[in-house]
C-alpha cells in the first residue's frame, strides 16, 4: 500500500512522511479516524514507507524488496493484531491471518461489518483476547529480521479489554526499533493506560469532493450516482463504495414527493408509497432515510442563515430553498429526529409498512397541522 493509492488525507500523508524524513518517528502512534477515511490504509502505507529500501520524496518506491513483501502483506517486520470472533480461547489473529490479508486486499478502507463476514462469526462478539496480547508480546520481543524497524498495526483497540494492560510495559519500553500504530475510530473506548502512551495522528472524514472525484475517476460512477453517494456517505469512503453494489437510484424525487404529500395531508396518495418503499430492500429504505436526514439538515443550515455551506447540486439546492419556505427551524429539527429514530428502528428489523406509516402521519402533525410530536405545541 502507498500513500498515492489513498484518497485525500495530504496533510496527513505529508506529515507521516515528514517524521520519518526528519528522523522522529514515535514509537507508539494512534491514527484516530471516523470509519470510511482512510486511517488503516494510511498506517499500512506508513509502515511501507518506513521499511522502504528506496525511499522516494513522496511515497515508497514500491518496488524493492520490502515494497513488494508489504504489497502482499507478508514482510515478517510486519505484524497485524485485530478483532476477531474466537473459536478456540487459544486463537490469536494469525488464526486468521489469511482471511485478514484477503479481506485488507480487497477492501482497503476496511469496516469490522465487513471483516466479520470474511469470518465464520454468527453471534459472537468481537474482541482482542489475552491470548493475542500474549502473542503480541512474544513476537516484538524480538529484533527485526529484515528492516531497520519491526512494526505492529493494532487495527481498533477499542476492542482491548482491561487484558490491554499487559500490554503496557512493552508499548511503554520496547525493543529498538519498534513501532506500535494503533488505529481507532473512538477515542472514548480505549483504555486511558494505554491511550496516555501513544502520540496522536488525527484524519479526518474525507470531503464530498475527495469522495465524489475518486468514484467518477477511479471507479467510473456516473456523476449523479457519485455526487448521491458522496452525499449519502458523509466522508465514509466505505459506505461509498458499499452504496455502488445497490440499486442504483436516485432518492431525491421520492423523498420529495413524500414530503409534499405529508405537507398537503394526502392519506390516500401517501398509503401507495409506504407499500412501495415496504417492499423495498432493508438497505435501500435505509439509504431513502439517511438522505432524507441529510437533505432535512440542509434545510436546516437555510433557515439558520448559513446556506453557503449547503452542499448540494444545484437543482437540489434550489428546492431545499423552496422547502425551507414552508417550515420552520423547530419543524425541521422535529421531521430530523423522526428519521433518525426510523433509520434506528430499520436497522433492528421493525415492520417497514407500520414504520413507515407512523413517520408519514408524525411529519403530516409536524408539517399540515404544525404541531411538535410531543403535544399540541404550535410552532
Amino acid at each position: 500500500m502507498q500513500f498515492k493509492e489513498i484518497v485525500g488525507q495530504q496533510a496527513v500523508k505529508q506529515h507521516l512522511i515528514r517524521t520519518v524524513q526528519e528522523n522522529r518517528v514515535s514509537h507508539a502512534q494512534l491514527f484516530l479516524g471516523p470509519e470510511g477515511s482512510g486511517s488503516l490504509a494510511l498506517a499500512v502505507a506508513y509502515a511501507q514507507y518506513l521499511s522502504c529500501e528506496n525511499k522516494q520524496p513522496t511515497d515508497s518506491c514500491g518496488e524493492c524488496a520490502s515494497c513488494r513483501k508489504y504489497q502482499k502483506l507478508m514482510h515478517p517486520d510486519l505484524h497485524f493484531s485485530y478483532p476477531f470472533f474466537a473459536k478456540h480461547k487459544d486463537d490469536t489473529a494469525l488464526s486468521f491471518i489469511e482471511e485478514w490479508r484477503e479481506a485488507f486486499t480487497a477492501h482497503p478502507y476496511l469496516s469490522l461489518d465487513t471483516w466479520r463476514s470474511y469470518l465464520e462469526a454468527d453471534n459472537k462478539q468481537a474482541n482482542i483476547n489475552i491470548a493475542e496480547c500474549h502473542q503480541i508480546i512474544k513476537k516484538l520481543s524480538l529484533k527485526p529480521f529484515e528492516s531497520v524497524y519491526k512494526i505492529l498495526i493494532l487495527w481498533l483497540p477499542e476492542y482491548l479489554d482491561k487484558e490491554g494492560n499487559t500490554l503496557l510495559k512493552i508499548i511503554e519500553e520496547p525493543q529498538p526499533n519498534t513501532v506500535f500504530l494503533l488505529v481507532a475510530q473512538n477515542q472514548d473506548q480505549i483504555l486511558n493506560t494505554i491511550l496516555s502512551r501513544t502520540q496522536l495522528v488525527k484524519i479526518p472524514a474525507l470531503s464530498f469532493d475527495e469522495v465524489r472525484n475518486y468514484l467518477i475517476g477511479e471507479r467510473g460512477v456516473p456523476q449523479q450516482t457519485a455526487e448521491e453517494a458522496a452525499y449519502l456517505s458523509c466522508g465514509n469512503m466505505t459506505e461509498a463504495l458499499a452504496m455502488l453494489h445497490q440499486e442504483t437510484k436516485s432518492y431525491h424525487q421520492d423523498f420529495l414527493s413524500w414530503l409534499r404529500k405529508c405537507y398537503s395531508n394526502k392519506g390516500l396518495e401517501i398509503m401507495p408509497f409506504v407499500d412501495q418503499i415496504a417492499k423495498a430492500g432493508r438497505e435501500s429504505q435505509k439509504n431513502f432515510v439517511r438522505y432524507g436526514i441529510s437533505y432535512i439538515r440542509e434545510c436546516c443550515l437555510i433557515l439558520s442563515g448559513a446556506a453557503n455551506l449547503v452542499h448540494l447540486p444545484a437543482a437540489e439546492k434550489e428546492t431545499a430553498q423552496k422547502m425551507a419556505a414552508v417550515m420552520t427551524l423547530p419543524m425541521a429539527r422535529a421531521i430530523s429526529t423522526e428519521l433518525e429514530k426510523a433509520h434506528y428502528a430499520i436497522e433492528r428489523n421493525a415492520n417497514p409498512k407500520i414504520l413507515f406509516l407512523d413517520v408519514s402521519l408524525q411529519i403530516i402533525r409536524i408539517l399540515h397541522f404544525k404541531m411538535l410530536p410531543q403535544g399540541t405545541q404550535y410552532i
